[in-house]
């Protein structure tokens, strides 16, 4: 269920905003006001004064429910299903709740860290890319101790980086993987911190 509630939440939050760019309900600039409230700014962090008092602390939670359109949305909700299946069959909807906030949590980080201006960010992929990190943390893990070799896992790391130069490119420049690095890296140790346990041979 926890993962039927984040894909709802987030496909919720879009379908209202939907609504509201298509002049069905108000507000107008109803995305507008969702991003300015919700989104990630990293001017926050700094002199920027904040729309209300909480908000440089929980938009680094926030950001991770709103997308830039559906598509974006339909992207990520489709790799979060994916991916959460797996995560939820290693360590239950506790331990895929806490690799998921872990994720969300370190993509802004990153985000804020190393993003080069101040320009917005939103999307789930910071902590999609925490799921695959603690996913490829545990294949690690159980490829190590049963002395299987570790290429797959390197060359799954190859290939994110690959996906997202070709993405960077793509995007003219506009893909914030300064998230997805955050959140890949957090998700890693979070995993290994969740769950440090191999699996079972066999």
């Amino acid at each position: 269920m926890v993962l039927w509630g984040l894909i709802g939440l987030c496909a919720g939050i879009e379908f209202l905003l939907v609504l509201s760019d298509q002049g069905v309900i108000g507000p107008d600039r109803l995305r507008r006001l969702a991003l300015d409230y919700g989104g990630f700014w990293p001017g926050l962090l700094g002199d920027w004064r904040a729309n209300y008092p909480a908000q440089p602390w929980l938009m680094f939670v926030t950001y991770g429910f709103l997308h830039g359109g559906p598509a974006h949305l339909a992207v990520n909700m489709i790799t979060l299903w994916s991916l959460g299946r797996g995560v939820l069959a290693r360590v239950g909807a506790r331990g895929f709740a806490l690799l998921y906030l872990a994720a969300l949590l370190g993509g802004a980080a990153g985000f804020a860290l190393l993003a080069p201006g101040l320009r917005p960010m939103v999307g789930a992929s910071g902590a999609l890319f925490g799921l695959i990190g603690g996913l490829l943390a545990w294949a690690y893990v159980d490829r190590f101790t049963h002395d299987e070799g570790l290429w797959p896992i390197g060359r799954a790391v190859l290939l994110l980086i690959a996906l997202n130069l070709v993405l960077w490119w793509a995007m003219g420049g506009q893909l914030a993987w300064e998230t997805h690095l955050g959140g890949f890296v957090t998700g890693w140790i979070a995993a290994l911190l969740i769950d440090p346990r191999p699996v079972a041979d066999g």
